[in-house]
């Protein structure tokens, strides 16, 4: 089960608004190709107040207790959660990542090595086998550099903004489309 909405009797009352937040970031997670467990345990562990075990985590979103472990490890590895200590207390506890610059940010970096990355190489490898390929139409010779050019392009946008401190990406966000006229040619007539 990864739907809170399949409760067992074990399972635990969750505060409406968590409960909410809890069943939107599962589903957003499916959308983007995380499974649905894995984000549910995130937005939990975003919440909760304090760390939790696996067998919590497993009682409150009604998940069978190998789907918990598995997508901990899952969350360990993106370095959105990790094991704490607790006092008098020999269970491992579990927390989240709770600055959601940072959390964004290690989101950003795993997708980019398991994503974009290979794309990167891929089309690498697409564009020289077009280049000694004289058979291939010009068309497809041509969209394959221009898709290159655009995910270099991202590429080396995004190694910049890591350069760039949170206060200040934070207010180039907010600027928006009036970053434009920061430009010396983006001033709109």
């Amino acid at each position: 089960m990864t739907e809170i909405s399949e409760k067992t009797e074990s399972t635990v009352k969750l505060p409406e608004a968590v409960e909410r937040f809890v069943l939107q970031w599962g589903d957003m997670g499916s959308q983007w190709g995380v499974n649905r467990s894995v984000a549910q345990i995130q937005a939990l562990l975003y919440l909760s107040e304090r760390p939790l075990t696996a067998e919590e985590i497993a009682a409150t979103l009604g998940l069978a207790r190998s789907n918990v472990s598995n997508s901990i490890r899952e969350l360990m590895a993106w370095d959105l959660v990790r094991r704490v200590p607790v006092r008098g207390d020999r269970r491992e506890h579990f927390e989240a990542e709770t600055e959601v610059w940072e959390i964004a940010m290690r989101i950003a970096a795993v997708r980019k090595e398991r994503e974009f990355d290979p794309a990167i190489d891929a089309l690498k490898a697409c564009v020289a086998d077009a280049d000694r390929d004289p058979k291939l139409n010009s068309v497809a010779a041509r969209r394959l550099k221009d898709m290159l050019g655009f995910v270099e392009t991202m590429d080396r946008w995004y190694a910049q903004m890591l350069t760039i401190p949170k206060p200040k990406l934070a207010s180039l966000m907010r600027l928006g489309a009036r970053v434009i006229s920061l430009l010396p040619l983006g001033k709109v007539k």
